[in-house]
C-alpha cells in the first residue's frame, strides 16, 4: 500500500541527504600554516562526516525521569558533545600550539643548571706516558653553577611563519564557528525528523481507529443481514494493514529519537520526549540580494578560506625569506671550582651573522610547494565563493517549494477527511459498498503522509536557508520557532 511505503521511502530520502553532507567538514589539522582549507558542499547536508558531527561523546548517566527534550535543548547539548564541535576544537587549540611554537623562534631562550661532578683521567689513553707525570690523575671533583642564554634578534623566515601561524589559528577558530554553525543544521534536522515521525504515528494511529470503526459497523450490518460478509474480510484486511503500518511508524520514531540522542550527546538509554512539536510558521520576508550579503558576511567558513589563503601567502614569504641571513647572540656564565667557596666566574659570549650559500635546492623545492599550497588556497575560496552563491539560490528555491507543497497538502487533507465521511455515510446507508471506504481512508493516510512530508520539507528547508547564510547557530529558533 502507499500508505505504508512513504514513510520508507521519505527514510532513504534523508539517508541520501546524509550521504551528501559527508563532505560539509574539512579533515582535522586543515589549517596548519601550509595545509589546505576544506569547504561546505552544500546547505542541504545533515549529516556532516558520518563519523563526526553523527557522533557524540555521552554527557553523564542516564536518570529515572522522562526528559523533556526542548529544540532549544537539544542543539545547546549539540554544540557541546557533538564530537564534530569538540574535534574541531580541539583542531583550534592545535593551531594555538603551533603559533607558541613559531613564536618560540623569535624569544630568548635561557637555561639554567647547577652541577657536582667527579672524574678521574687515564692520561695513557690520550697519549702521555712520561715517567713524571703518573698515568692516573685523580679522582677528582669540581662544583658548577652556570647560565646560558640565547636570542635571534633578526630572522625574517620566523618572522613570517610566526605571520602565518597566527593566520592559520585565527582559520582553525572561524573553522569552528562554522562547524556549531553545521552541527546546529545536523541536530535541528534530526530534532525535525523525530517529529515528523511522531506525527506519523499519532496520524497513523487515526488511521487504525477508523479501520477498526469500519470493520465493527462491517460485522454488525453483516449479522444484520444488510451487508455481505466480503465487507467484513475487506475491512479486516483493511484493518490489519492499518495495524502494521502503525508498526513500521513506531519503530521509524525510535530510531530517528536515537539518532538524535546519538548526536547530541544524551546519556546512554536515557529517555526523553519531544517537547516541541514546531508547526506550520511562515518565514519573515527575505530577498535573495539580502540574504546573500548576509552569507558573504556571516559565513565562517569564507572567512576561514581566506584566512588559509593568508596564511598560505605569509608560508610562501617565510620560504622565500629562508635566503636571508639571519643574526642571533648566545652567552654564558657560569662559577666553576672545587667547591662553592673556591671557585672562579667563567663567561662566554657569541654573536653572529649566518648567511644561506647553497642549500642543495631545498629553498627552491619548499617555494615551489608553498606556490602550489597557495594556488590551491585560493581556488578552494573562490570555489566557495561561488559555493554560498548556489548554496542561497537554492534555499531560497526550496523554501518556496515546500511552501507550496505544504499548502497544497493542506487542501489534500481536508478533501481526504469529507471524502471519507461521505463515504462513510453512502456505507452506512447501504448505497455502496466497503471498498469506496477503504479507498478513501487510504487517500486520508496519503494525504496525511504528504502533509507531514511537506512541513518537515518546509522547516527543514528553512533551518537550510539559515545555514546557507551561516546564521543557523544564532538565529534557528527565528526560522523554527520552539521554545
Amino acid at each position: 500500500m502507499k500508505h505504508g511505503c512513504t514513510p520508507l521511502r521519505l527514510r532513504a530520502a534523508a539517508a541520501a541527504i546524509a550521504a551528501v553532507v559527508s563532505c560539509a567538514l574539512p579533515v582535522a589539522g586543515q589549517y596548519s600554516a601550509t595545509a589546505a582549507n576544506g569547504s561546505f558542499a552544500a546547505p542541504t547536508p545533515v549529516m556532516g562526516q558520518a563519523g563526526n558531527l553523527g557522533g557524540s561523546v555521552p554527557s553523564g548517566p542516564a536518570t529515572d525521569q522522562v526528559l523533556h527534550l526542548t529544540l532549544h535543548d537539544a542543539i545547546d547539548r549539540g554544540l557541546r558533545y557533538n564530537l564534530g564541535a569538540i574535534e574541531t576544537n580541539e583542531n583550534a587549540s592545535t593551531a594555538r600550539g603551533e603559533r607558541l611554537l613559531a613564536l618560540s623562534a623569535l624569544l630568548p631562550h635561557v637555561n639554567a643548571g647547577i652541577s657536582d661532578s667527579m672524574q678521574q683521567t687515564d692520561l695513557a689513553t690520550l697519549g702521555l706516558k712520561l715517567a713524571s707525570i703518573p698515568k692516573v690523575v685523580g679522582p677528582y671533583s669540581y662544583n658548577s653553577a652556570d647560565i646560558a642564554a640565547s636570542q635571534t634578534l633578526f630572522s625574517f623566515e620566523s618572522i613570517q611563519r610566526l605571520r602565518a601561524a597566527s593566520s592559520a589559528q585565527q582559520a582553525a577558530l572561524l573553522n569552528y564557528q562554522d562547524t556549531l554553525d553545521v552541527v546546529t543544521l545536523v541536530v535541528g534536522n534530526a530534532y525535525l525528523q523525530a517529529v515528523a515521525d511522531e506525527s506519523r504515528i499519532e496520524a497513523q494511529q487515526a488511521q487504525v481507529r477508523n479501520a477498526t470503526a469500519l470493520y465493527v459497523q462491517a460485522q454488525n450490518e453483516m449479522q444484520a443481514g444488510t451487508a455481505p460478509r466480503i465487507d467484513v474480510t475487506r475491512t479486516d484486511v483493511q484493518l490489519h494493514t492499518e495495524e502494521y503500518n502503525l508498526s513500521i511508524a513506531e519503530n521509524n520514531f525510535a530510531i530517528a529519537k536515537l539518532t538524535l540522542a546519538r548526536a547530541i550527546g544524551l546519556p546512554l538509554g536515557q529517555q526523553f520526549n519531544l517537547a516541541d512539536k514546531l508547526p506550520y510558521s511562515e518565514l519573515d520576508s527575505l530577498s535573495l540580494d539580502d540574504a546573500l550579503d548576509t552569507a558573504d558576511k556571516s559565513r565562517s567558513d569564507l572567512r576561514a578560506a581566506l584566512g588559509a589563503e593568508k596564511a598560505a601567502e605569509r608560508a610562501l614569504s617565510a620560504a622565500k625569506a629562508e635566503r636571508w641571513p639571519t643574526l642571533a647572540v648566545s652567552g654564558d656564565y657560569g662559577d666553576l671550582g672545587q667547591t662553592y667557596g673556591h671557585s672562579h666566574g667563567v663567561f662566554g659570549f657569541q654573536a653572529g651573522v649566518n648567511f644561506p650559500v647553497f642549500s642543495g635546492r631545498r629553498i627552491e623545492g619548499e617555494i615551489t610547494q608553498a606556490k602550489a599550497a597557495l594556488a590551491q588556497r585560493r581556488a578552494e575560496a573562490d570555489n566557495l565563493r561561488g559555493q554560498i552563491d548556489y548554496d542561497v539560490r537554492t534555499a531560497f528555491l526550496n523554501v518556496a517549494a515546500a511552501r507550496q507543497q505544504v499548502q497544497v497538502a493542506q487542501q489534500n487533507v481536508a478533501l481526504a477527511n469529507d471524502n471519507l465521511a461521505r463515504s462513510k455515510d453512502r456505507f452506512a446507508s447501504g448505497v455502496t459498498d466497503s471498498v469506496e471506504v477503504v479507498q478513501a481512508e487510504q487517500a486520508l493516510a496519503s494525504a496525511n503522509d504528504q502533509f507531514i512530508t511537506s512541513l518537515y520539507s518546509f522547516n527543514f528547508a528553512k533551518l537550510s536557508m539559515a545555514r546557507a547564510m551561516g546564521i543557523a547557530r544564532t538565529d534557528y529558533e527565528q526560522y523554527l520557532g520552539g521554545n
